[in-house]
């Protein structure tokens, strides 16, 4: 293969990543940017506030990401489906999809309405299981169209359809924060409903953007096409367990991945409400940043599922190479540009020269210097991942994820935090040597597996 060849496939492939990226990233940024408006304005309302519903919020998104997680096996099948030509299957996946989604909110609904019980066995303040257990009440009925959208959102995903899912979230997420405002503190001749408002604001922009999607499907041109809606009543065992297999290996993934983060989170809780609010303000802003490498990562499961279904490992190994370059690249600009300005960021959430945040901002700023630095590793695994889902490798990875995420990532914060006293600094640097330690181990899972030939011959 010549250079000029080998140079002009690269091109290509980047082309391509970068026109699924650019929407997925878009639409990851704009949706976590509710997350980070609504802690700003839980932090105009109060420091109590401030810890109470974020710690509500981090609750409903970590099992809203674990679902999510099992519902996006979605995404790599239909990418794999697209690539070989196969519309019906693409149609059959979708239809049990729903079946899916059902079948998670459910149980999940049923455990966010008896939350605030494990909160309190859980150490945390009895104000801040008041003031979450508001928050939760009323999101929990989002819970069903964000999965849904999630699910939707891996079907077109996989059929490289991106760019309607970045209008829909850029729109929905604008409605979103308007609604957070109104409702939150009481404008425009609405009642001031607080920490309850800023839920039943999320909550119904969440069905907004569920129906927003399925309507665009539905009236597209080409995705029409898919009959996703005919015979949606017909439960297809086969088609559901394959979705489960592929799925359920994602979502135990996703269930260790932001489970560390909420645990670390409760044992925030435990070491103060200053210490929780800090955490708040460290968590949210690495939140926003880490959607970019996120969709990114969704972009290498499409492009790397797609050269599966075309059986090419060339194309699997470059994909795969490049979508891993490109998110280091962005992360590491981002990292330098955060390292410089640390107390803007910490700003934007606080007043910095009010002396009754003094205690939070001396807390926050170490914090936020390891969080930062951090992730760089976070992104490496992150989208190594979505590769290696990309080639439905979804279940050796859990096994790798355990050791680092917990073994070495909760149980040193916690030696750190803890018994060493380093408290919410500690914990956050137990956070970075887990993560170091699961890009390690998946950039060489995914070299393992390309170099297997026959596997996808």
């Amino acid at each position: 293969m010549t250079s000029n060849l080998v140079s002009s496939l690269i091109r290509t492939e980047i082309k391509k990543f970068l026109q699924l990226a650019i929407p997925l990233a878009s639409a990851q940024v704009a949706q976590s940017l509710t997350g980070f408006f609504d802690t700003i304005m839980m932090g105009r309302l109060g420091g109590e506030i401030l810890a109470g519903g974020g710690l509500a919020s981090l609750t409903f998104m970590a099992l809203l990401t674990i679902a999510s997680g099992v519902v996006m096996g979605i995404s790599p099948l239909i990418a794999e489906a697209d690539g070989a030509g196969n519309r019906r299957k693409i149609e059959q996946l979708v239809r049990q999809g729903f079946w899916l989604v059902l079948l998670l909110t459910i149980p999940m609904m049923i455990a966010i309405a008896n939350f605030d019980s494990l909160m309190v066995q859980l150490g945390q303040a009895e104000t801040t299981v008041t003031l979450a257990n508001t928050y939760l009440d009323i999101i929990l009925w989002g819970f069903f169209p964000a999965l849904g959208f999630a699910m939707l959102r891996g079907m077109v995903s996989g059929l490289s359809h991106t760019r309607p899912v970045m209008f829909i979230v850029i729109l929905g997420t604008f409605f979103n924060i308007t609604g957070n405002y109104i409702l939150g503190f009481g404008k425009f001749g609405f009642p001031r409903l607080g920490l309850a408002g800023l839920a039943l604001a999320s909550t119904l922009a969440l069905w907004g953007m569920f129906f927003a999607l399925l309507i665009y499907i539905l009236k597209h041109p080409q995705l029409k096409t898919y009959q996703i809606i005919k015979g949606l009543n017909r439960l297809k065992p086969s088609i559901l367990a394959e979705l489960v297999k592929i799925g359920l290996p994602i979502g135990v993934f996703s269930a260790l991945e932001i489970g560390l983060f909420t645990v670390v989170t409760y044992l925030m809780g435990a070491l103060g409400t200053d210490v929780l609010a800090a955490h708040q303000i460290i968590f949210q802003t690495i939140v926003v940043i880490f959607m970019i490498p996120l969709g990114m990562s969704y972009a290498a499961t499409v492009r790397v599922g797609q050269w599966l279904g075309q059986k090419n490992l060339e194309g699997i190994r470059r994909s795969g190479y490049l979508s891993i370059g490109i998110g280091l690249g962005f992360i590491i600009l981002i990292t330098i540009a955060m390292l410089l300005f640390p107390q803007a960021i910490v700003s934007l959430y606080l007043d910095i020269d009010d002396p009754a945040n003094a205690e939070i901002l001396a807390l926050a700023l170490p914090m936020l210097t390891i969080a930062t630095v951090s992730q760089i590793p976070d992104v490496i695994q992150k989208i190594t991942y979505g590769a290696l889902q990309g080639i439905q490798d979804t279940r050796v990875p859990i096994l790798l994820s355990i050791p680092s995420f917990w073994g070495v990532g909760l149980a040193g914060g916690y030696i750190l935090g803890f018994p060493l006293g380093w408290g919410g600094t500690g914990l956050w640097l137990g956070h970075f040597i887990g993560m170091a330690i699961a890009a390690m181990l998946f950039l060489i899972r995914f070299h393992h597996q390309i170099t297997r030939q026959k596997k996808f011959s």
